[in-house]
């Protein structure tokens, strides 16, 4: 029995994963997600991160709507902001898992305003691209 409420977000990609063991591997250990509930005869989870939401769920025959090929999600990223990005990639490198684009800084207009984020991307086991942004504030253009 649950002793917290969780309150769902209103958006919570669910990932179509190759090995759900291997997928749980990367999220909890390697980046720090923690698995808020499983089906094991599922290979189902819901993991979180901060204030950030993911399901995974080893492939079946429920939601396919086409040829899964690697790199899977092609055509999107997942920006996922954490309060601190230094550790996460400091488990990336102690894991020896390489990065797609390395850290960078970069600032982003809008309106009359940059707003700023050190940020990297990374592959997970199956392709999906994630990259993790940390919030470097704003300032006038």
């Amino acid at each position: 029995m649950f002793d917290f409420i969780m309150k769902f977000n209103k958006l919570i990609p669910e990932l179509s994963v190759t090995n759900f063991e291997k997928s749980i591997q990367f999220y909890t250990v390697i980046i720090g997600f923690k698995i808020e509930y499983k089906r094991e005869e599922s290979k189902f989870a819901m993991i979180s991160f901060q204030d950030v939401q993911l399901m995974i769920e080893e492939i079946n025959d429920n939601w396919v709507t086409g040829k899964l090929e690697h790199p899977f999600g092609r055509g999107i990223n997942l920006q996922i902001e954490v309060d601190k990005i230094k550790p996460i990639l400091t488990n990336l490198k102690n894991n020896h898992y390489p990065l797609f684009i390395k850290l960078e800084e970069n600032w982003y207009r809008k309106g009359n305003e940059l707003l700023g984020n050190k940020e990297f991307l990374v592959q997970d086991p199956d392709g999906y691209l994630l990259r993790f942004s940390e919030n470097l504030g704003s300032k006038p253009l």
